[in-house]
């Protein structure tokens, strides 16, 4: 599934069980991925999902914002397939 923007983004989560993880872009038009990060996590029903944050602006203290705004783990764009793979076999086998 894909969501163009932050609210599609949690309608579909909202209204699609069984997710297993959510590949979250930071840079969304209307709610970006902090503000969409955090409306997810205000729902206990998707407290626990497996949030990956891609950014491609990789800034200094971008990892830590997204950790904070509810991210599981963090990668920085142009996406290293083996850090993605590595990354979706941690929490995916949780």
């Amino acid at each position: 599934m894909t969501a163009s923007t932050g609210r599609e983004a949690i309608d579909t989560l909202e209204s699609t069980p069984g997710v297993s993880i959510v590949l979250m872009d930071i840079m969304m038009p209307e709610m970006d991925g902090y503000q969409t990060m955090q409306v997810i996590r205000e729902n206990p029903a998707l407290w626990r999902l497996p949030i990956i944050a891609l950014t491609a602006k990789a800034m200094k203290g971008d990892r830590e914002k997204c950790l904070e705004a509810g991210a599981s783990d963090y990668l920085a764009k142009p996406v290293n397939t083996e850090q993605l793979l590595s990354s979706l076999r941690m929490w995916l086998h949780r």
